[in-house]
């Protein structure tokens, strides 16, 4: 009964607040299977809530592995028009869109890494409106999760295996705060309270950030107009929603040309079904020029290649270490919890609502405003309990933002 009682507000959460459903508004919902316990219930609120219509999207990992075991490379380099036209009504119609992450980080180990490169370039190429639509907050758009049996797997591999499911489900409970006696209210508190970490970078103006810890030194320079922001975003109705829950950040958007130096990662990044693990990136004028990695280098390597704007950052994010899934000690093996327990950078493109009127410029103006473009956004966590941060000002003035990866201020 606690644990449906939890599932119900863990739906409500989602629907009322992630999501912030709207009278009248299209929901889709993109989930492997497997999660139904959890997609029917937010189903139901949705409806309750208002939605017009709920469409559920539905893929089987089994059969997606044997997909990309069996199918030929040329099928990785197309993508489905008729999935490009249902992703383009979505944003016509002012949808929201829901993922439900239930991965197994291990999903395509083994499988060629043209056909995981080739898909992802054919994917960010044929939905490029879309990403734009979410790039830019024009709808509203939320990622979440729950337990798979590999994931559990993974993630609590000394636990006997009828307990691994149930450890992940109460980790992921108190990461989004349903264990809380009213999880709306305690979200709208934790924005507040990022909102003012967010308002007070915003008024320093920095001009540069430099990272300090074992195995990083790194200079990234923002642009003049940036704006930092927290996982709280206002889509083109002005209805507010949140983008990841879990959400532990503040980020902006680096300068796309004025990163120098090098940083290592302290968390593996779990990645197209790969985990790429103890890498390491040098920068010369925004672009990297050097990758090293202990495990899942090629990976890597052509996960930067895969356009011009992918071996450069698009995104800068500020996490203290003294954080509530920091705190759990716990390695999730999935980028949507890792990074909100680490301070981390985003390889790829650029959010242009981290620029002052950014969604109102053209690419070409925004790229010269600084900002990156890229079809690829991938989140790699480099924060430690060693990390130090200082910002630079205009005039020079050196002032500390994080020290032993908290905050300084």
């Amino acid at each position: 009964m606690i644990f449906d009682q939890q599932l119900e507000k863990y739906a409500e959460l989602t629907v009322k607040v992630a999501l912030n459903i709207q009278e009248g508004q299209l929901l889709w919902i993109s989930a492997p299977t497997g999660t139904e316990i959890l997609v029917r219930k937010i189903v139901r609120q949705a409806y309750l809530t208002g939605a017009r219509n709920v469409h559920v999207n539905w893929y089987d990992e089994e059969i997606k592995r044997t997909h990309y075991e069996l199918a030929s490379n040329e099928v990785f380099k197309q993508y489905p028009k008729w999935l490009v036209a249902a992703h383009e009504e979505l944003v016509e119609n002012g949808g929201a869109f829901l993922q439900i992450e239930a991965d197994d980080p291990d999903l395509l180990k083994g499988i060629s890494i043209d056909k995981i490169t080739n898909w992802q370039k054919a994917q960010g190429d044929a939905l490029d409106h879309f990403y734009e639509a979410i790039d830019t907050d024009k709808i509203s758009w939320s990622i979440i999760a729950m337990p798979s049996k590999k994931w559990a797997d993974k993630v609590f591999p000394q636990l006997p295996e009828r307990e691994r499911i149930p450890a992940l489900w109460e980790k992921i409970f108190q990461a989004v705060r349903i264990d809380l006696e009213n999880p709306v209210d305690a979200w709208r508190k934790h924005i507040d309270e990022l909102s003012e970490k967010a308002n007070s970078l915003n008024e320093k103006r920095i001009k540069k950030l430099h990272y300090q810890a074992e195995g990083t030194d790194l200079w990234i320079e923002l642009p003049e107009r940036h704006l930092w922001l927290t996982g709280s975003s206002v889509n083109s109705n002005g209805v507010t929603f949140i983008a990841n829950m879990p959400t532990e950040e503040v980020y902006t958007v680096p300068h796309r040309t004025g990163v120098n130096g090098y940083v290592s990662s302290t968390k593996p990044l779990a990645y197209q079904g790969n985990v790429i693990e103890d890498f390491t990136l040098t920068f010369e004028s925004g672009k990297i020029v050097d990758v090293t990695a202990k495990v899942g280098q090629e990976l890597l390597e052509r996960l930067i290649k895969t356009d011009e704007g992918a071996s450069y950052l698009g995104e800068v994010a500020l996490v203290p270490h003294n954080s509530p899934i920091s705190n759990s000690q716990l390695l999730f093996f999935n980028t949507l919890f890792d990074e909100n327990a680490s301070n981390h950078l985003a390889i790829g493109s650029a959010y242009p609502t981290c620029l002052e009127g950014g969604q109102l410029l053209s690419e070409e103006e925004r790229k010269a405003e600084g900002l990156n473009d890229s079809i690829v956004h991938e989140d790699f966590m480099i924060g430690s309990a060693k990390m130090n941060i200082d910002g630079i000002l205009d005039d020079g003035t050196k002032i500390a933002i994080f020290r032993n990866g908290n905050w300084a201020f």
